[in-house]
């Protein structure tokens, strides 16, 4: 089973609306997808693949060049020494049986791990809490492979380590296709996929990759079949803070509404979504689309509660709040390259449906 990443994180979330939201701005590149060779091969991001360098079998001895997010990463043994840059990526490497290559986890405070995989990364060295580490700590983990949810992590503007400076340290750094600027406002749940593919490649553990991603699979596939044929209810996806009400319109968490069941209010083809997944709106706009139901990231039980009370003091009158059917996300679970992004669209389809499940 695909488990979902996080519960409730402590701190706000990249993922929606405010000055959060705008560090997305900083992430650069483009998808990815893996091949064998074969030029028909590919996957959900279309700009990423896998070369095997010689004919060995044995992944520790076997060059390959990866595109990710516009760049080409030669790897020539599999890594040794990984950093997860933020929980989603640190959970993924671990699920993949990594736990024991891995040398530091960064951003931990930003939302906790799963409580069955906590105990393996109780060991492993915190680089920092809420926000990325600084390039110094970084590096002097002395890590061979850097696994980030988005370019973010690598703003040097910021004091992290750049990609040029891991480069130069003989440190191969990974973006989650999701996560790639150019890939951003496109983004799928798939994308997902290309992500364990990918570190199934790097670093010898296909099988457990693809045991992953046909879990993942499943859990869509019955999600599909279970609300196949019934009326899809008008969706937004709204993130508050203060006072402040952000609608989501594009990218992964557009995706994850649409394989739910939700017909999505707002959409990449609206001016407000033209340039980026996220758009500050007057509650009116809101109000007028009366939507069926909403659904609302947030950070922890808190964040939750005052979202709640903000929603149902501010539209009193919306379909989605007189029929009961506010459905909170932790923010977490919609970050690019997470787990959580599987589950998430069970979960809403769940409280959009709830007699089909």
């Amino acid at each position: 089973m695909i488990r979902s990443t996080r519960r409730r994180s402590t701190r706000r979330t990249a993922l929606a609306g405010g000055a959060v939201a705008a560090a997305m701005l900083l992430a650069a590149g483009c998808g990815s997808s893996v091949s064998d060779g074969n030029d028909d091969a590919s996957t959900a991001g279309d700009e990423n693949s896998v070369e095997n360098g010689n004919d060995d079998e044995d992944a520790t001895g076997t060059a390959m060049t990866i595109t990710n997010c516009g760049r080409e990463l030669t790897v020539e043994d599999a890594p040794n020494a990984a950093v997860g840059l933020s929980p989603s990526q640190t959970e993924l490497l671990i699920r993949l049986g990594l736990g024991d290559r891995l040398v530091g986890q960064a951003q931990t405070s930003t939302a906790p791990l799963p409580e069955d995989i906590q105990a393996e990364a109780a060991d492993v060295a915190v680089l920092s809490d809420e926000a990325p580490p600084t390039r110094e700590i970084l590096l002097g983990a002395e890590p061979d492979f850097v696994y980030a949810p988005t370019s973010y992590e690598f703003t040097a503007e910021q004091g992290f380590a750049s990609l040029e400076q891991l480069e130069e340290a003989d440190t191969i750094a990974y973006i989650a296709t999701g996560g790639c600027f150019d890939r951003r406002m496109e983004a799928v749940v798939e994308d997902l996929f290309t992500d364990l593919e990918n570190m199934g490649a790097i670093f010898g553990v296909e099988e457990a990759a693809q045991g992953m991603i046909e879990d993942a699979q499943a859990i869509l596939d019955d999600v599909a079949a279970r609300i196949d044929g019934l009326e899809r209810p008008s969706v937004a996806q709204v993130y508050v803070e203060g006072n402040t009400l952000t609608a989501i319109g594009a990218g992964v968490e557009y995706d994850i509404i649409r394989k739910a069941g939700g017909d999505n209010v707002f959409g990449p083809d609206d001016d407000a979504f033209a340039d980026f997944f996220a758009a500050q709106i007057n509650p009116e706009v809101l109000a007028n689309a009366d939507p069926e139901a909403l659904v609302f990231a947030v950070n922890d039980d808190g964040h939750e509660q005052s979202t709640r009370d903000y929603l149902e003091s501010t539209f009193p009158d919306m379909t989605a709040v007189t029929e009961g059917r506010m459905i909170a996300i932790s923010g977490a679970d919609a970050y690019p390259g997470t787990l959580g992004n599987v589950n998430v669209v069970q979960q809403i389809a769940e409280g959009l449906y709830p007699d089909a499940f």
